[in-house]
């Protein structure tokens, strides 16, 4: 499987992947705007790497809501 290029959208930085599949994370971003907004109709997406997104969630007016999980896969 050939490896898809992903770019954060912020820095452009290439992130890195193998198979296809992203080696580390980022924030993927995909958003269906709706009538009221300027936008209707339109879809934006878009990926930004962790440090950019440390960076983005520090200027934030209000903080980001943290919490931690408790299992990673449940049943």
């Amino acid at each position: 499987m050939a490896d898809v290029i992903c770019y954060c959208n912020a820095c452009g930085r290439v992130l890195e992947s193998r198979d296809g599949i992203l080696q580390e994370d980022a924030l993927i971003v995909k958003k269906d705007w709706g009538y009221f907004s300027k936008k209707d109709l339109e879809v934006h997406e878009f990926v930004i790497c962790e440090d950019c997104y440390d960076a983005m969630a520090a200027g934030f007016a209000r903080p980001v809501s943290v919490s931690q999980k408790r299992e990673v896969l449940g049943g």
